[in-house]
C-alpha cells in the first residue's frame, strides 16, 4: 500500500433509494456514476470526476435496515494492517462494529467508532498503485474532513495515538468552543469541535469541494436537499455549505468562492 497509513482514502454513501441518490450527486456535483456488481449480487456505485476515481454509493444492507440504519456517509482511513489496527482501536477505547473481512478483489476493512461513537473505516485496498495527488479545494473531490467530537481532546488523542495525526491550528469560536484543526501526513486535511446542539451526536461529515457553494446549494435544494447551514465563511477565506440529501444522509461542501 502506497497511501500512508492515517489518510482518509475513500468515501461512500450508504442510502435508501440508490437510483434517486445517484441522479442527486450526479447533477449537483458534476459526477459521473458507473454500477458495479458485487458478490452478493448486488450494486456499488462508484463516482468520478474525470479519470478519478472519488467515493462510491451502495443500498443500506438489509441487516442495517433492520437495526435501524439511516443513510450516511463514511470514511475509509488508509491501514497497512486492518486487523492489528482493529485490536488497536479497541486498547485506545474505542469499539470495532464490524469486525475485519475481506473484499474480493478490493482490499481488507472493518467498521469501528472513536470512543465518542463516531463511526469511520479501516481500510487496505488490494492494490500498491499509487494515487495521483490532487490539488487542495479541486472541485468533484473530498476537500475536508471535520469531526464532532464526543469529547475533543479524548477524541484528539485517540485518532492520534491511532494514525499520528498531528495538531495544526487551534481556531476560537467563542461559545461554540475550540475547533482544533489537524494533520495527516504533514498536510492539514480537517478539523474537529466539540459536539453541540445542532449534531448532538459524534459524527464524522465530509466536505465535497465544489466551484461554487452558493450554486451548488441551489442545486441541491432544487432537487429536495435541506440545507442546514450557509454559504458562510470560514477561517482562511473558504466558504462552506451544511446539508442533508433527498434521502436524509448529511454532506457537505467547500468552495474557494462563495
Amino acid at each position: 500500500m502506497t497511501t500512508p497509513r492515517g489518510k482518509f482514502i475513500w468515501y461512500d454513501v450508504m442510502t435508501s433509494d440508490t437510483k434517486a441518490a445517484t441522479a442527486f450527486y450526479r447533477d449537483v456535483i458534476g459526477w459521473d456514476a458507473q454500477e458495479h456488481v458485487m458478490p452478493d449480487n448486488g450494486t456499488y456505485t462508484v463516482f468520478s470526476k474525470g479519470p478519478a476515481m472519488v467515493a462510491g454509493l451502495m443500498a443500506i444492507p438489509e441487516p442495517l435496515c433492520a437495526a435501524g440504519a439511516k443513510p450516511c456517509w463514511s470514511g475509509y482511513i488508509a491501514s497497512d494492517d486492518v486487523d492489528t489496527d482493529a485490536a488497536r482501536v479497541e486498547a485506545a477505547g474505542g469499539a470495532i462494529k464490524r469486525a475485519p473481512e475481506d473484499i474480493p478483489s478490493v482490499g481488507r476493512f472493518a467498521v469501528a467508532a472513536d470512543p465518542g461513537g463516531a463511526v469511520f473505516l479501516l481500510f487496505k485496498p488490494n492494490t500498491n498503485e499509487e494515487p495521483k495527488p490532487v490539488a487542495p479545494m479541486m472541485p468533484g473531490h473530498m476537500g475536508w474532513h471535520e469531526l464532532y467530537a464526543g469529547d475533543l481532546d479524548r477524541e484528539f488523542a485517540f485518532y492520534a495515538r491511532l494514525f499520528g495525526w498531528t495538531k495544526d491550528r487551534a481556531i476560537d469560536m467563542g461559545a461554540m468552543g475550540t475547533y482544533q484543526t489537524f494533520a495527516a501526513g504533514g498536510a492539514p486535511c480537517g478539523g474537529m469541535m466539540q459536539a453541540c446542539a445542532q449534531v448532538p451526536a459524534p459524527a464524522w461529515n465530509y466536505y465535497i469541494a465544489v466551484e461554487s457553494v452558493a450554486q451548488a446549494a441551489d442545486r441541491a435544494q432544487a432537487r429536495g436537499a435541506q440545507v442546514l447551514h450557509g454559504p458562510t465563511e470560514v477561517p482562511g477565506g473558504a466558504w462552506i455549505v451544511q446539508a442533508r440529501d433527498p434521502q436524509g444522509a448529511s454532506f457537505a461542501m467547500v468552495s474557494a468562492q462563495k
